[in-house]
């Protein structure tokens, strides 16, 4: 199952995706510790999450990890998982309020001018991108340049 999971091809372009999605993970996971009340728990407050203390700094956390192993290509799978999962919630938090204009359970629309499909559209760019980033990663596994491949080759 460990080789499965460092298995991948030999794609040189991969690197760009691990580079995109790894920095943007890494550094909104620092910024989560640097700049709490706007990132951190007070985002997370905010956003209505129950223990804001707890899921704040959790998810800081885990954006920093998953952003180091897929930046440095090891266990790019988990990594990718790990940040398609952040990504899954934060739109089901975040953007699907947008859509319908409206808080559900304990989660909180933002204040904007707009709601509806095409204003849930542009807030969800970034997300989006990541999103399809992460599971692209999970999909491929790190590429030519990564820890992963040398491993799977010396444990053939």
């Amino acid at each position: 199952m460990f080789k499965k999971l460092l298995q991948t091809d030999e794609s040189k372009t991969t690197i760009l995706i691990r580079l995109m999605v790894g920095t943007v993970f890494l550094s909104e996971g620092i910024q989560k510790f640097l700049y709490p009340a706007q990132r951190g728990v007070g985002r997370f407050e905010g956003m209505g999450f129950p223990v804001p203390e707890f899921f704040g700094n959790f998810v800081g956390v885990f954006e920093i990890l998953a952003g180091i192993l897929i930046l440095i290509g090891l266990l790019t799978r988990t990594g990718a998982l790990t940040t398609f999962v952040i990504m899954t919630v934060a739109i089901v938090v975040t953007k699907i309020p947008i859509a319908f204009g409206e808080s559900f359970g304990p989660f909180v629309v933002r204040d904007l001018s707009t709601y509806g499909f095409w204003s849930m559209a542009h807030e969800i760019r970034t997300d989006w991108a990541m999103w399809l980033g992460s599971l692209f990663l999970f999909i491929k596994g790190g590429g030519k340049w990564s820890i992963d491949l040398r491993w799977y080759k010396a444990n053939e």
